[in-house]
């Protein structure tokens, strides 16, 4: 169970990674690849082609890398683009996590009632 404080920002590097890079490596990229920091505090997503996936933050005094691998089905991201960084939230991280298609994931629309008939 991974629990995220409620205002970080979650960003997902698209391009396929070696998932051999550790902490350095991934951090590296986020400097390099993203332009960001990586001691910002915000979620840092990486891929591979399938079936793996980590994230890398910054918690305090340290770095926390979580690691997931699905087994008998793939994660599902968006088609190759030009881009290389998206920025999700908190449901659709956990969409992902689950293996689902987070980008076809929708929230139901708040409803606000004023008058009934």
């Amino acid at each position: 169970m991974l629990t995220l404080r409620e205002n970080v920002r979650i960003y997902v590097y698209l391009p396929v990674v070696d998932m051999r890079k550790a902490i350095d490596g991934l951090g590296l990229l986020v400097i390099e690849g993203l332009g960001k920091t990586p001691q910002s505090g915000d979620v840092f997503l990486f891929r591979n082609r399938n079936d793996k996936v980590k994230l890398l933050c910054w918690d305090k005094n340290g770095f926390v890398l979580h690691y997931k691998r699905l087994e008998k089905v793939t994660y599902k991201f968006p088609k190759a683009s030009e881009k290389i960084i998206d920025e999700i939230n908190h449901e659709q991280l956990g969409w992902l996590l689950a293996g689902l298609d987070f980008k076809l994931m929708a929230t139901f629309p708040e409803l606000n009632y004023d008058h009934y008939f």
